[in-house]
């Protein structure tokens, strides 16, 4: 290698050397001074310390988290119990406004009931045959109770007293009712403004109106749709005026003498549950005995 060249570096180095000497006597002055002290055990404690203050962040954290689960499972479980008794709140009040309903309804039957001249019974009906020609109900009053063949059984439904049928079957505990809806059931019967007689039946089903019979052409100009039939009385069968239903419809056949009159009875019997059995031979006892 050139003289020149080893030179460069030779100088090189010993400044490298100088500088770095230079250095070193600095920092021997500065810990010798005081001024620049390595303090091990606090630099020990501010890293562990930060390790520590880390771990509680994430601890905290995980520990809050459970809390917010537990916390939100417990308000779940509060709605829940919420929701349950207002549910359990509402049945309540509906069944208390049934029974309102029901005990009204009770009473007002008990108060016409009462009212009656005739002794009767009152009774629930606990079956429908529901045959298309021939249909029955079955109430739960029989013999035992004082109900009788052939006796007239009206109701008194949403403040309207009408006509449901008679018995024709008694049994120890329970009868057997014809309602004015069977076909075989013929019940005489009046237009209660015109006084016209004829004849009332069904044809079978409560989704059909009634038929009224025999009535004479001449007086159609007297009569009106919304009139009411009510019974005859006659053959003794059913009390006199007792409402059956009113005219919907009046029709003219060529070949007959007589109007076809379709009635809308008074008595939903969709709809009907309590019955009144009429016994016309006796008085009623509670009316006599107030």
């Amino acid at each position: 290698m050139p003289e020149k060249n080893r030179s460069s570096i030779s100088l090189k180095f010993s400044e490298f050397l100088l500088i770095g000497l230079v250095i070193l006597s600095s920092v021997c002055l500065t810990f010798n001074s005081g001024k620049f002290i390595l303090n091990f055990k606090l630099i020990g404690f501010n890293v562990l310390s930060t390790i520590d203050k880390g771990v509680y962040h994430v601890t905290s954290g995980i520990k809050d988290t459970f809390n917010s689960v537990g916390e939100l499972r417990r308000l779940r479980k509060d709605y829940n119990e919420l929701v349950k008794r207002l549910e359990n709140y509402e049945e309540m009040q509906r069944t208390n406004a049934d029974i309102r309903k029901e005990n009204q309804r009770l009473k007002e039957q008990l108060d016409f009931s009462i009212s009656m001249d005739e002794k009767n019974i009152p009774a629930q009906i606990i079956s429908r045959d529901l045959d298309s020609s021939f249909s029955y109900l079955t109430i739960d009053k029989g013999s035992i109770n004082g109900i009788k063949k052939n006796m007239p059984v009206i109701a008194f439904q949403n403040g309207n007293q009408g006509l449901v049928g008679k018995v024709v079957q008694v049994g120890t505990f329970t009868s057997q009712i014809m309602p004015v809806y069977n076909q075989k059931n013929m019940v005489s019967a009046r237009i209660q403004n015109t006084r016209d007689l004829g004849l009332v039946n069904g044809l079978g089903s409560t989704d059909q109106p009634l038929l009224m019979q025999y009535i004479r052409k001449r007086v159609a100009d007297q009569l009106h749709y919304g009139d009411v039939i009510v019974t005859s009385g006659e053959s003794d069968n059913y009390m006199r005026d007792i409402p059956i239903g009113t005219i919907s419809k009046i029709t003219e056949v060529n070949y007959n003498s007589t109007l076809n009159i379709e009635l809308e009875p008074i008595l939903d019997f969709s709809r009907l549950e309590t019955v009144i059995a009429v016994n016309q031979r006796e008085l009623n006892d509670k009316k006599h005995s107030e």
